[in-house]
């Protein structure tokens, strides 16, 4: 790996394009080095992780919207167009679209894969972007894996080296550029080409944070599709030879600038080396339970602690967590919506208080059961839900941003305190699932976790057919990419209500 560092530059420095952040991570795009065996396998991994969570959502209303909207979109003349999960394999739209209704589907539950660093990430956000484009433009099996690998290894270097949630910007910041620089990989662009469309995909999507604080609307799950979107768009333009500004995260009112550190600002971003492969996606991992992934090994411990305080009266849990979760998901981020027994599903699966008192009463997370409109307002949720607090403990933060991978922890420390005065503490510092946690996932609890979000909503021999079909990812024919796609009953079924369109 290189370290590449990164800095704001005066415009009468100029600094050349070869020196320009945007410029590394185009090369990366643009080396033909494909992934090694254990890379693949995970790719496969992915896209059958997302989509299991994107069926699990299919007849939600953020999703029924976004593919109404993709609908209205046929395959331009010419071109093979994508499919839409939901729809039959026939059922071709524009890939722009494909990615937006697709990316809706796959994001809705929260419940696809994660990476935690300075910032925040979900980057199996940049696989329906880049199969739509994929389907489309007649790539292959082998050609689509590759593209996801660089996708993923941008996504990770970004959000190890740079920091957005400091400053309330969005992480579809970082998501924008990793899937333009996987679509360049994925067409063969030269590194001019997908340089200005990774200029363009950033540019276009910095958004602030509010999107996932407060009153959370289905924009959270819309954001991330936004931004896959975004980037295909970005690369047509680029190909049309129409440029981006530059240097766009170095110049001097550029996004470092002006939208994170400052003008005085450095960061270093971690790339792969000239014929490096892309080994980014092994540091990533999935959700075993559909909430945000601060709250993943958090829902264990309550597993693991909720026979101990079964009929007991319960006077006050403290969580002692990192900085991150104690303020995004915790009691410090000061949203009074995280007690809200009437808060959306989107703000609830981001209130660590409300996740750690179902999963201790249930002995579970349910992406369904777990969640309004029945849950939240129960009596006995709700008294044992407003008992519970966050503190920022400075060991879990450090133990958090450890580069050591024995050290790194996305856990946190529970005290629970009973009325007659005794206490139970307990502790876990990785989710059961994580790759370092006491169940590691691997294809078996991929395809299980597939099949318990596919059973009821599609067929046994539709889920045979898309298992099969991405198992085999880096053999597939272009013709045959078309396969990677879930077919609905009344995946078509109109809106209740109509848009502009």
């Amino acid at each position: 790996m290189i370290d590449h560092k990164v800095r704001v530059h005066r415009s009468e420095e100029n600094p050349a394009r070869e020196d320009q952040l945007a410029w590394k991570i185009a090369e990366v795009a643009t080396r033909p080095v494909g992934p090694p065996a254990d890379v693949t396998d995970m790719v496969i991994n992915r896209v059958i992780d997302n989509a299991g969570v994107a069926l699990a959502s299919i007849g939600r209303a953020p999703v029924l919207a976004a593919r109404a909207q993709a609908l209205r979109h046929p395959a331009p003349g010419g071109r093979a167009g994508a499919t839409l999960f939901g729809c039959a394999g026939s059922v071709r739209v524009s890939p722009e679209w494909a990615a937006w209704a697709n990316g809706v589907a796959v994001r809705e539950l929260d419940f696809h894969d994660t990476y935690l660093a300075a910032d925040y990430s979900h980057p199996g956000d940049n696989i329906p972007p880049l199969l739509a484009a994929a389907q489309h433009t007649g790539a292959d099996g082998a050609t689509l894996t590759r593209a996801i690998a660089v996708a993923y290894e941008i996504q990770v270097a970004l959000v190890t080296g740079i920091c957005l949630h400091a400053h309330r910007i969005d992480h579809i910041a970082h998501l924008g550029p990793s899937a333009a620089a996987g679509i360049g990989a994925l067409l063969g662009l030269p590194t001019e080409v997908t340089f200005q469309a990774i200029g363009q995909a950033l540019h276009t999507t910095t958004a602030t944070r509010q999107s996932r604080k407060g009153e959370i609307s289905s924009w959270k799950a819309y954001a991330p599709a936004f931004a896959g979107k975004i980037a295909i768009e970005a690369v047509d333009r680029a190909m049309l030879g129409q440029g981006a500004p530059a240097p766009i995260y170095e110049g001097e009112d550029g996004v470092i600038a002006w939208l994170l550190d400052g003008p005085d600002a450095g960061y270093t971003v971690s790339l792969p080396e000239a014929g490096e492969p892309c080994r980014g996606i092994l540091a990533t991992y999935t959700k075993e339970h559909s909430a945000e992934y601060q709250s993943q090994a958090l829902i264990d411990l309550a597993r693991r602690l909720g026979p101990r305080i079964a009929g007991r009266a319960v006077t006050s849990i403290v969580i002692h967590t990192s900085h991150h979760t104690h303020q995004v998901i915790g009691s410090g981020s000061g949203d009074p919506q995280k007690y809200n027994p009437s808060a959306s599903r989107e703000t609830l699966d981001h209130s660590i208080p409300y996740i750690f008192a179902v999963a201790l009463l249930d002995g579970q997370f349910h992406h369904d059961r777990s969640y309004p409109p029945v849950r939240a307002v129960d009596e006995t949720t709700t008294a044992l839900w407003h008992a519970i607090s966050t503190v920022e403990d400075p060991e879990w933060t450090r133990r958090y941003h450890s580069t050591d991978p024995g050290e790194k922890a996305f856990g946190g420390r529970v005290v629970v305190e009973f009325a007659d005065g005794s206490t139970i503490t307990d502790e876990i510092a990785m989710a059961d699932a994580h790759p370092l946690g006491a169940r590691p996932f691997g294809r078996e609890q991929y395809v299980a976790k597939f099949r318990g979000l596919a059973d009821g909503v599609v067929e046994a021999a539709e889920q045979d057919r898309f298992l099969a079909a991405a198992q085999r990812l880096p053999e597939l024919s272009a013709e045959e990419l078309g396969e990677l796609t879930l077919a609905v009953p009344n995946g078509q079924r109109p809106l209740a209500t109509r848009g502009l369109f």
